[in-house]
């Protein structure tokens, strides 16, 4: 099958591999689509902190949000599984932790992460084997697109349980690419009024275009007055934004950190105390699949804007660089399509 394959920073090429055969207990997929998100980029780069820690080395195969069919399985009695149209976990548990028996696998000590640690392969190849206890079935009249951002969307709903909205409350969401803008159709679903803010104006006007009603750039927000949002869903990359989650939100609001910085965040625990905030972290999307195909199965979320543009495995280096294709669309998210070739 065609792979492919990051051999070291920022060198990466299409690659035969062996065909992956599923063990009982696997399901054996054909993929149809996978995204590309910040964690493979930093992956790609050489600057995940996994890769210092000894947790994932070269080389790699990436590819963590994915869909795909069923074409085999390791064990007969799982023969129902075949033809099915499937996601996967990112997170695979030991199932043995005191983790994995509270049912919190995501955070297992000893788990593999699909596409991101070493030991499971992702799934930006033609194959990629899934354990069946971790496969989730995508209803046939959700879309291929859609069924490919059911990893994010986990993540972002996840985000928006935790702000714990109620009809009516104001909700901000900072950042504007893929978890923000999920979280922000989330948050709509749920009956708030929901701001968010963002840098790229193309980005923000596609939020618009989705729904949200109040769009902000994030210097205007940060030159604003506090206490003025309900819940506040921090999503990006900007080690300032935590402290201003904290400033914007109201006495006894509640701050959710999904975003990551490349370098240390700081927050004044003060402000947090004194304004009785409940802050709140999350990793994983595992606790929020299931929850996210039934949004995108009864049309509550539609995610399918979200993406701007479908490449081949071929194609996939030049988008982790930065580069998208002149056909692009505003949507910040990149799809691959392995059955695509160049």
């Amino acid at each position: 099958m065609r792979a492919l394959v990051v051999t070291a920073p920022r060198r990466a090429s299409v690659q035969e591999e062996p065909d992956p055969i599923p063990a009982p207990g696997e399901l054996l997929v054909d993929v149809e689509r996978v995204g590309i998100c910040g964690t493979d980029v930093e992956l790609y780069t050489g600057e995940m902190a996994y890769i210092d820690q000894g947790h994932t080395t070269f080389p790699l195969r990436l590819g963590h949000e994915w869909t795909g069919r069923v074409t085999a399985v390791g064990d007969p009695a799982d023969e129902r599984w075949i033809g099915k149209r499937v996601t996967g976990d990112t997170m695979l548990g030991c199932g043995d932790c005191e983790y994995c028996r509270r049912g919190r696998h995501h955070v297992c000590p000893n788990r593999f992460e699909v596409g991101i640690r070493d030991g499971w392969p992702g799934a930006l190849a033609e194959k990629a084997l899934v354990p069946t206890h971790f496969a989730y079935e995508i209803p046939e009249h959700v879309s291929v697109t859609a069924a490919a951002l059911v990893e994010p969307g986990g993540n972002s709903l996840r985000a928006v349980r935790a702000a714990d909205i109620t009809p009516g409350d104001r909700v901000l969401v900072l950042g504007s690419g893929t978890i923000g803008l999920l979280a922000a159709q989330f948050a709509l679903a749920a009956g708030a009024d929901v701001h968010v803010g963002g840098v790229r104006q193309g980005s923000l006007d596609l939020a618009r275009t989705l729904g949200v009603p109040h769009t902000w750039q994030l210097d205007d927000l940060a030159a604003s007055a506090p206490d003025r949002f309900d819940s506040v869903i921090e999503a990006t990359s900007n080690k300032a934004m935590p402290a201003l989650s904290v400033r914007l939100a109201k006495p006894a609001g509640r701050v959710v950190y999904i975003g990551l910085s490349s370098t240390p965040s700081l927050i004044d625990t003060r402000d947090i105390a004194l304004k009785d905030i409940t802050a709140i972290g999350i990793l994983s999307a595992s606790p929020g699949l299931a929850g996210a195909i039934e949004h995108f199965a009864d049309g509550s979320v539609t995610p399918d804007a979200i993406v701007s543009e479908v490449v081949a495995l071929e194609d996939v280096a030049a988008r982790l660089e930065g580069y998208r294709g002149s056909d692009a669309g505003p949507g910040p998210k990149v799809h691959v399509d392995p059955r695509l070739q160049r």
